[in-house]
């Protein structure tokens, strides 16, 4: 890959808020894997079912694939502060509820379940809001490294949070624990609240709930780079969330087993994602993003397969530094793809169903090699799910992930809502739209590439009924169609507009042959009108 200076890792603390807020996530990331130990061991002393026990993990991530896109629409939408303000409390409230039930012995493996069922979805509401805040705490050239910081923050406390936690849940008792993570949220509900962002000002009206979340779908569904990143991702979390599920019983099953050894062996993980994190630029810089993605399948593969072809407790301990840092290396990239490949008006939504898909695969992944191994055993379980690992690497042959600002999204600004002759409300609809041009019969074939680009940027940001139309008598005369629902609706397509996608406008635009620029109809449906609507507006007249 071409040559790049080098940035610094550290980059994004130059950023006070940033600073703020990684610093108390630090703390609330600590009481959270404190808590994974707790719940995790204690359900191994409720039950001997493999299934239960991997259904903790699954507790945790199946909300995520069912409420992130919500969460998504919403921070599209709304205010992403109060959005993070509230999940957290939600948090805080649920797991202080969880110490106080497990306190006072009345823990059952279905009430464990719910619990951690219920933080999850606390949890998949504050994901999208948080990932897609990193963009207003740090320049665009930074992002990278703050997301890696992320992965920094977490792993530096796993590689001490599940040691601590199983020195505290054996010394104490999950109530314990549960406990230290119902304090751990304090520090980031106090930055939080600190926290005052700058938004731009919103030009339109907030997009509605359903739309915005069909908007997002939509959008994601007619991006192949998107779609690329969202299946790689989802199979990644699918193959490798074995570790993690089966790990309470991986160290169960030794002899010199127990919540410490089961704690130490994650404090591991968590030493070789921060390495993982802190060599990420230098990865970066050596391998494109396709071959680091097949690095992080290939070793992770192989971590599994240690893990169930050797009994020994140093070379489990050693397996889980490359599975950490191949687990970083992987997530972070597909996570900055996403963020870097997807405007600012929807990167929320898209991160949410990036999200649903890896978690969405780690839930199902969880329930699955918890099924192998309740029916075989652990090792089986283990040696199956590297297979579909190292398929991983092999399948982006096929599903190469993009590399890193190939597009210019930012917004075009070049768009004014023009002055109509009728007085529409902004609910007022359906609109269509025609634009007519002139092509010589030489520029047809790159016309017709060009509208086809045209046609996928239009539906993407919400055109319906896309067409394009050839004049019987007048061959040169070609016209583009399309419906938008309301006008509301109308202005926000074109405010969607990005730089990428003008270059494609432009090169249309090169094409038209007319003496003046391509002529542009606006015009609203209409079977009946009553006397409130359509009222026109003496002495404008129509602006095409």
């Amino acid at each position: 890959m071409p040559a790049t200076a080098r940035k610094s890792p550290f980059a994004p603390f130059r950023h006070r808020d940033f600073r703020l807020l990684w610093s108390a996530t630090l703390i609330s990331n600590f009481g959270g894997l404190v808590q994974a130990v707790g719940a995790a061991w204690m359900m191994t002393q409720l039950t001997d079912s493999a299934t239960l026990i991997a259904l903790v993990q699954a507790s945790n991530t199946l909300p995520i694939m069912l409420f992130a896109l919500l969460s998504g629409a919403l921070a599209d939408i709304f205010d992403r502060r109060t959005l993070l303000l509230g999940a957290q409390v939600f948090m805080a409230a649920v797991s202080v509820l969880l110490a106080v039930l497990t306190w006072q012995g009345w823990m059952t493996p279905l009430l464990l379940l719910s619990l951690t069922f219920l933080i999850g979805v606390g949890q998949a509401i504050y994901n999208p809001p948080w990932q897609a805040s990193m963009q207003d705490l740090v320049p665009r050239d930074d992002l990278p490294a703050a997301v890696s910081l992320n992965s920094v923050g977490f792993n530096l406390m796993r590689s001490v949070g599940p040691a601590v936690g199983g020195i505290i849940t054996a010394a104490f008792g999950a109530a314990a624990a549960f406990a230290v993570n119902a304090a751990s949220y304090i520090p980031l509900l106090g930055a939080l609240i600190r926290w005052h962002p700058v938004t731009p000002p919103r030009t339109t009206t907030p997009e509605p709930f359903v739309a915005a979340v069909g908007a997002g779908l939509r959008y994601v569904a007619l991006s192949p780079n998107l779609m690329r990143v969202l299946s790689r991702g989802a199979l990644f979390g699918f193959s490798a969330i074995v570790v993690m599920a089966l790990l309470p019983l991986v160290a169960k099953q030794n002899p010199a087993g127990g919540s410490l050894l089961f704690g130490l062996l994650l404090g591991c993980f968590g030493l070789g994602a921060i390495a993982g994190a802190l060599i990420n630029p230098l990865v970066r810089e050596r391998l494109d993003n396709e071959n680091v993605v097949r690095v992080a399948f290939a070793a992770f593969g192989a971590s599994a397969l240690m893990l169930a072809l050797t009994e020994s407790t140093w070379l489990h301990a050693l397996a889980m530094l490359p599975a950490g840092a191949s687990w970083v290396l992987a997530l972070s990239l597909f996570n900055v793809t996403v963020q870097l490949s997807t405007p600012r008006w929807v990167v929320a939504r898209a991160l949410a169903l990036y999200q649903t898909a890896v978690f969405g695969g780690m839930a199902a992944g969880a329930w699955i090699w918890g099924s192998v191994a309740n029916n075989y055993d652990v090792n089986t379980a283990l040696i199956a799910a590297s297979v579909p690992l190292f398929l991983g690497a092999v399948l982006g042959h096929w599903l190469r992930i993009p590399e890193f600002g190939t597009l210019d999204l930012d917004p075009v600004n070049r768009f004014r809502e023009p002055e109509l002759a009728l007085d529409l409300r902004g609910r007022s609809g359906p609109i269509m739209v025609m634009i007519d041009y002139e092509i010589d019969q030489l520029d047809v074939p790159e016309f017709l590439r060009l509208m086809a680009l045209r046609r996928n940027i239009r539906r993407r940001d919400g055109a319906r009924n896309w067409a394009l139309l050839r004049d019987l008598e007048h061959p040169e005369r070609w016209t583009e169609s399309y419906h938008i629902a309301t006008w509301d609706e109308y202005v926000r397509h074109n405010l969607r507009r990005t730089k990428a996608d003008f270059e494609t406008y432009q090169d249309l635009n090169k094409l038209h042959r007319g003496t003046e620029p391509p002529v542009v109809h606006r015009m609203i449906e209409r079977h009946t009108v009553s006397l409130d609507d359509d009222v026109p507006l003496i002495g404008k007249l129509e602006v095409p």
